[in-house]
């Protein structure tokens, strides 16, 4: 029988390097190929923003959500990817956490890190009272605080951003609901006034689709423009999900 996981990883780019995010997403596909995982999303979290704090760019951090028989396994070959892939000078960490273990002190340690300049010891302690699995994979190991708060935003439901879902990269031009739904693992398609669309409603999905975790669901944001509905603007979307 699967378990549904949640892996936090953050702090594993520079300056002239590919993402978190885009490395979010390539670890999705190696588990799923090596380890015969069912990935269910990947989530950017963005966190505080201060001088305080050493970053790349946007100071943000990611999860998968995944189910999997192997959770051993899965940990292994997240940790020897993040090792092998994680930029020189960057200070990755990754946490492991089973879905229905996360505790409410996690998700609080997420919204911390949102407003408050947090501390790698800390975080380790708190993963290892937890029962949330953890490693500073090297470096300082600040990355901790981020994978941490990652596990912890994703479980409470109402935060980031899908940057990997399925289906989400194939929709082009003018959808129904209905097809939205049948293409991909959006949960929902509404307006910000959670107001939700029929099935049968026509919508232009532009070029940058990113469903929101709202309510603990994938939710496509919606505007009606002069020509009908369209999803949210890419600043919209981004001014709603930081």
């Amino acid at each position: 029988m699967k378990t549904r996981y949640l892996m936090g990883l953050d702090d594993s780019d520079s300056a002239r390097s590919p993402s978190t995010g885009d490395l979010a997403r390539r670890l999705a596909e190696v588990l799923e190929t090596e380890r015969t995982v069912e990935p269910k999303g990947v989530t950017r979290h963005q966190l505080l923003v201060k001088k305080q704090i050493p970053f790349t760019a946007h100071n943000s951090a990611m999860c998968i959500v995944f189910d999997t028989e192997d959770g051993e396994g899965v940990w292994e070959t997240a940790r020897d990817f993040l090792a092998f892939e994680s930029e020189r000078g960057s200070n990755p960490g990754l946490c492991l956490c089973q879905w229905e273990a996360v505790s409410p002190d996690v998700m609080a340690w997420g919204q911390r890190a949102k407003q408050e300049v947090l501390k790698a010891e800390e975080a380790q302690q708190l993963a290892a009272r937890s029962h949330v699995r953890s490693e500073a994979i090297k470096g300082t190991g600040n990355g901790m605080i981020g994978a941490l708060a990652a596990i912890g935003l994703h479980r409470g439901g109402n935060d980031g951003r899908f940057v990997w879902l399925r289906g989400i990269f194939d929709l082009q031009g003018v959808c129904s609901v209905a097809q939205i739904f049948e293409k991909t693992a959006v949960d929902r398609v509404c307006t910000v006034d959670e107001v939700e669309l029929p099935i049968g409603e026509m919508v232009d999905v532009g070029a940058w689709t990113r469903p929101l975790l709202r309510d603990g669901q994938a939710t496509l944001y919606v505007e009606q423009k002069k020509h009908g509905w369209a999803v949210l603007t890419k600043e919209h979307i981004k001014e709603l999900s930081s």
